[in-house]
């Protein structure tokens, strides 16, 4: 990657189309993330409206997260190709046809439409970072990068309750025909205020053959992480050593490829290596909160379900409120220093959570749990900032869908492994069981974080040639 900022950060324009940028970009930040929290509640409806079973039902959110996951970084890169613009519209105009579909249609049509709804959401994530640089000036973008983060996880947040109560109310189909009225609302924003794509952007083309084995290979490592739901058996070894061939296929396919995906070029770039690593990590310690939390504060502190669903939502508020506090800091003090910064408060909200006995009860848990989510957030916007700064116009598209991937590669990783061992050291649920499993699961979250604050206090930005 090659790196001049006067050409690759231009000055944003201060119009009132410009700054309706941003919110057009965040508001589809917020679908995408409503896309996947909101849908999960339904589930126990569907099974009931449709007579299916739930290994069958639990395909209206993998249809979702699959897409997302297997093409964000072809979104990306034909993002870069076509215009980050003109398809960002493209994916919002999909997302809002699909959920009026999603919310209209039966069992199969659902999965169908979903897998569609995924499908603009992964333009929606991919192409919304990729755009700071053209609607922010450069000394805001820690902010920029911060809002966008608090609005994925406000849409975290918001879902389940949204959901909730559209579900007690106009019922199932309402979750997804909510997206209608704001989708639109987003499109409108979005073409009224993005910039226009600029013509030296295009005319290379996409790599499908490279497109094809990347997706496929994800597929099967998402597959191998989900199904079974934690029970690793032989068809979970089986996709997960298809994911590993096929990682290797992809490598050298690129490597031969004249326009490849992924131009190798690019990951010799020390900061960008470093900055995929660290969200990976975090990413998959932070899904650790969502498994470990609904099962420690019911059966270890013996709370009701009304009050766990309630601290449950505490971490995604946190880190809805963090995110442009965290954005100013990172703008105010640089970006590398607070990545090290949020690194260092997360390895101590996971160190409590090995370490404190349950006789502290809630305020115990919930302490750290809130250290450990805003120093998410924090590193988030900082680790996000650092490495989109001064990458070339042509490539951010590519690098903000790396970055998407790195993240849903962690939650489901994180999902995965994490919930795996803390069901391996919970044995029969007795309290003191599930307490003990807590400190372990978080025993090995302090250890991949120590991890990644390695790497990250290493981190230097190398100058590629594109």
């Amino acid at each position: 990657m090659k790196h001049d900022t006067d050409k690759h950060h231009p000055p944003a324009q201060d119009t009132p189309a410009a700054r309706g940028a941003l919110p057009a970009v965040a508001l589809a930040v917020l679908l995408a993330a409503l896309g996947t929290s909101s849908a999960n509640i339904a589930l126990p409806a569907l099974v009931q409206t449709f007579a299916v079973s739930f290994q069958q039902v639990q395909w209206v959110v993998l249809a979702y997260l699959l897409t997302m996951t297997t093409v964000i970084v072809s979104a990306g890169r034909l993002g870069d190709l076509l215009g980050r613009r003109r398809l960002l519209l493209g994916g919002l105009l999909l997302f809002t046809v699909a959920s009026l579909g999603a919310g209209l249609a039966s069992f199969g049509g659902l999965l169908a439409a979903r897998a569609l709804q995924g499908l603009g959401a992964t333009a929606m994530m991919a192409l919304s970072m990729a755009f700071v640089a053209d609607i922010v000036p450069r000394a805001q973008t820690g902010r920029a990068m911060g809002m966008l983060g608090s609005m994925s996880a406000l849409g975290t947040a918001l879902g389940p309750s949204l959901g909730g109560l559209l579900l007690a109310g106009p019922g199932w189909r309402a979750i997804f025909l909510i997206n209608v009225p704001l989708g639109l609302l987003a499109l409108w924003l979005a073409w009224r205020a993005l910039p226009a794509d600029a013509s030296a952007r295009r005319g290379g083309r996409l790599d499908w053959h490279g497109t094809l084995l990347l997706a496929l290979t994800l597929a099967a490592y998402a597959l191998a992480m989900t199904l079974g739901r934690g029970h690793a058996g032989l068809p979970n070894m089986l996709l997960l050593l298809a994911a590993v061939i096929g990682a290797g296929a992809f490598v050298r396919q690129q490597q031969r490829a004249s326009t490849p995906l992924i131009r190798p070029a690019m990951l010799h770039d020390a900061l960008l290596r470093s900055g995929l690593c660290g969200a990976l990590l975090v990413s998959t310690v932070m899904m650790a909160t969502l498994v470990v939390g609904p099962f420690y504060l019911s059966q270890a502190l013996g709370l009701g379900s009304a009050m766990v669903g309630l601290l449950l939502a505490t971490g995604p508020v946190i880190a809805a409120l963090s995110g442009v506090p965290a954005g100013h800091l990172v703008d105010r003090f640089g970006a590398r220093p607070m990545v090290l910064t949020g690194l260092g408060g997360m390895l101590t909200g996971c160190s409590a959570l090995a370490l404190l006995p349950a006789t502290l009860g809630m305020p115990g848990y919930m302490g750290p749990i809130a250290l450990t989510t805003a120093a998410y957030a924090l590193f988030q916007a900082a680790n996000n900032t650092m490495v989109m700064n001064d990458v070339s116009a042509e490539q951010r598209g590519s690098i903000s869908g790396l970055l998407n991937l790195a993240r849903n590669l962690g939650l489901i990783t994180g999902t995965a492994v994490l919930g795996a061992l803390f069901a391996a050291s919970m044995g029969h649920g007795q309290p003191d069981a599930v307490a003990r499993a807590m400190h372990h699961t978080f025993a090995a979250a302090a250890v991949l974080i120590a991890v990644a604050l390695c790497i990250a206090a290493n981190k230097r930005r190398t100058t590629v040639a594109a």
